[in-house]
């Protein structure tokens, strides 16, 4: 449980032993991808336990992902004909939304990339062995479990942002399962 920070998603509580302890003792710990970098040793922080590589990587790709989402709503979302290729590229940068893109960036290191990090940490832990079977289980749990989670919070943290909590519930009740659905498609098209 040391993904949940052994009491919260990001505390440390002294209840148990993170995993730099464990490494001190044996020496033979090696560095994964999905380890955390462990603030308490490296600065001395006695009760914090933040994914800081994995939030680091979520905020780069979603602040990617936001930026290609907007240029491409920007050449396909008028007319071909109506820009010629110079002006798209200077419209590019001018009009870019760069509030929204950091509010996407702030949402994957705050909020998606220590929540999938401890989602994938809690999988391993439940399904350690690696076989078809558990990686096909963790792919349907992660579409049916993780997928409507993070639809829930994008939304939320959107609409919190841009001070409209109040039409939150009528967002969730018309875009939650188109998105959902888009998702998946893209899900199953990017396994095969």
């Amino acid at each position: 449980m040391g993904a949940l920070g052994n009491g919260g998603f990001w505390w440390n509580f002294p209840a148990g032993e993170g995993r730099g302890d464990r490494c001190k003792r044996r020496r033979k710990c090696k560095s994964s991808s999905s380890d955390s970098i462990n603030l308490r040793e490296e600065r001395g922080w006695p009760h914090f336990d933040f994914p800081v590589k994995q939030a680091a990587i979520a905020a780069s790709l979603a602040l990617t992902g936001d930026t290609i989402a907007q240029f491409r709503d920007r050449i396909f979302g008028r007319g071909r004909s109506q820009l010629d290729v110079d002006a798209k590229e200077a419209s590019f940068w001018s009009n870019h939304d760069w509030l929204r893109s950091l509010r996407m960036a702030s949402y994957g290191f705050l909020l998606y990339g220590p929540g999938s990090y401890a989602w994938y940490q809690l999988l391993d832990q439940f399904m350690p062995k690696q076989t078809f079977i558990t990686l096909s289980t963790k792919v349907i749990l992660n579409q049916i479990v993780l997928g409507p989670c993070v639809i829930a919070v994008i939304f939320a943290w959107n609409n919190l942002w841009l001070g409209k909590l109040s039409e939150l519930p009528a967002k969730y009740q018309n875009d939650a399962l188109p998105t959902l659905l888009y998702g998946n498609k893209l899900s199953i098209l990017s396994t095969l």
